[in-house]
């Protein structure tokens, strides 16, 4: 190993002056893009943005329904592998990470939830003051373009309700007969069911690239380099000085006067960190990496939302007869290009929200409604001819905790991943409570009128223990992970404090999903650009 860091010193000081930069962002995704505007604002400060992947500009990336190609590309996605999860019968998943312009937020469904006050109560409990849903409910507001409702926030949120199919009017039927809320808005911190809104504007996926990234490289002061790969931080006397990357097969090395800034998600944020030489001592010291800062937490906590999907043939149209039969199929694409509307225009999912499985209890799961039923192999989606509809529900705020570590010490290997799902007695309880909840909704009398026939499992003929067998034979990630670099007070129990500087070092913080204490109650896209615009104040005001 000695000898490897030697070649790869002399290889970058091979290359002549050194680059030097206010502040490096090491990864252009959902906080990245945002900490990229903020920080480069103010015109005296120098920024560079490292990407791993390229650029943003693809065609399945920029339509919405075209999600179901982008985040299966190998372009612009990485397949990450799990080990196997006893919790799910011993079964590998495969979690996708963008790797392009925009991160996740070029490759994700665009369901635009905030998550729920006790979200971010959780949060300060945890030991991560000022992150409370008092604070973040402003950030929102002050982030957010709502359609007609005069905001000017520069994420917009779109309500597709008028392109929606109109068989998703039947989920909402249904959840009434179900005796829960229908909600206009499902943004406003109440349980209940609705459509959902996306960061879809004038018929495109609005990433955060699109938001933020794009704008601001019109500043000068703003550069952003793409296939540059972080190969480790360059660490000195407890500061983070400078960043490794490779680029087109050369290692380039660039010096941070003020911050290194860790923006690589869940899953690589805690691998950079391990590779840099911060992280659990024995697990650094076996991969030969000289230990900087024995973090034992840095990669611990790890937490996912999973999910469970039944499928059921239908009488009424659904979209399958649209998508699922060529002619119409062409029809709609051609409609698209001219108009950028029709169903090309409308994420996966139309109808969801929070619901309680306890009446006295806060809600505790999501459901997912999908006029459409479809099928997933190695060149992408199927979609039969014959209508239906899909179900899905997962429960909000598990208690399990996995692990992310590194095996190699080489960048371009991805880490181990153990998420370690239902681990826990409260986690197969909740998942119980999940699939009554389905049960609940597939039983109302709409529903049954519009059901012909399951497809694979019938959700209504399993008993408690079957629902729970079937969600550890079945059930997937909905691409969720956080939590592996979280903040909190006690330097022992996390690896921030709770202005995101990594404890026991100086310069260098890590802002995105894997900041999170614990995970919020829905889809993590929305709370990761709350918590990159937050976090780029509390920069901003230490290096004032």
């Amino acid at each position: 190993m000695v000898q490897l860091r030697a070649s790869l010193m002399g290889m970058i000081t091979g290359r002549g002056a050194v680059a030097e930069y206010d502040y490096i962002i090491i990864g252009a995704g959902s906080a990245g893009c945002v900490l990229a505007d903020r920080l480069s604002a103010d015109t005296r400060n120098r920024v560079l943005v490292l990407e791993t992947g390229g650029s943003d500009r693809h065609f399945w990336v920029k339509v919405p329904l075209g999600y179901a190609f982008a985040y299966t590309d190998p372009r612009i996605s990485v397949q990450c592998k799990t080990e196997a999860d006893p919790g799910l019968a011993g079964r590998y998943n495969s979690w996708p990470r963008g790797q392009v312009v925009g991160g996740c937020s070029s490759i994700n469904a665009m369901a635009y939830m905030r998550g729920l006050p006790h979200d971010f109560d959780d949060w300060e409990k945890a030991g991560a003051q000022g992150w409370g849903w008092a604070t973040v409910s402003n950030l929102y507001d002050s982030r957010e373009a709502k359609g007609q409702d005069n905001s000017t926030g520069p994420i917009h949120i779109s309500d597709l309700s008028h392109e929606m199919h109109p068989f998703s009017q039947l989920f909402l039927k249904a959840a009434a007969e179900a005796g829960w809320p229908v909600l206009d808005d499902l943004n406003t911190a109440q349980a209940g069911l609705g459509r959902y809104q996306s960061t879809v504007w004038k018929g495109r996926r609005w990433s955060a690239a699109d938001a933020f990234l794009r704008p601001a490289l019109q500043r000068k002061n703003l550069r952003l380099e793409t296939r540059a790969k972080a190969q480790r931080i360059e660490i000195e006397a407890g500061e983070a000085k400078a960043v490794i990357y490779r680029q087109h097969g050369r290692l380039v090395r660039a010096r941070a006067r003020r911050e290194v800034i860790l923006s690589a998600g869940a899953v690589h944020s805690p691998q950079l960190l391990q590779l840099s030489g911060i992280g659990p001592g024995a697990v650094l010291q076996a991969q030969g990496i000289a230990v900087h800062n024995a973090r034992a937490e840095v990669g611990r906590g790890l937490q996912d939302h999973l999910a469970i999907t039944y499928s059921f043939a239908a009488y009424p149209k659904t979209l399958n007869a649209t998508l699922g039969v060529s002619y119409w199929r062409f029809l709609s694409g051609l409609r698209y290009l001219a108009t950028r509307r029709g169903p090309l225009c409308v994420p996966v999912n139309q109808v969801g929200g929070y619901i309680s499985s306890n009446a006295q209890a806060l809600p505790d799961t999501q459901i997912y409604c999908n006029p459409m039923v479809y099928t997933y192999g190695p060149k992408g989606p199927t979609v039969p001819r014959e209508s239906g509809y899909i179900l899905s529900a997962q429960p909000c705020r598990p208690t399990s905790r996995g692990e992310i570590r590194i095996t190699s010490p080489i960048a371009d290997d991805q880490p181990g991943i153990w998420p370690n799902s239902l681990a826990t007695d409260e986690d197969c309880a909740n998942v119980i409570r999940a699939g009554r909840l389905l049960q609940r909704l597939a039983k109302s009398d709409t529903l049954m009128q519009a059901r012909r026939a399951p497809i694979g499992p019938d959700l209504l003929a399993l008993d408690e223990d079957e629902l729970l067998a079937d969600f550890r034979a079945r059930a997937s990630t909905v691409f969720h992970p956080s939590c592996t670099c979280r903040m909190g007070a006690d330097p022992a129990r996390s690896v921030l404090d709770q202005r995101l500087r990594v404890h026991g070092m100086r310069r260098l913080r890590v802002v995105d999903a894997s900041a999170f204490p614990n995970i919020t109650s829905g889809n993590t896209n929305a709370p990761t650009m709350m918590l990159a615009a937050r976090a780029a104040a509390l920069i901003l005001e230490d290096n004032r």
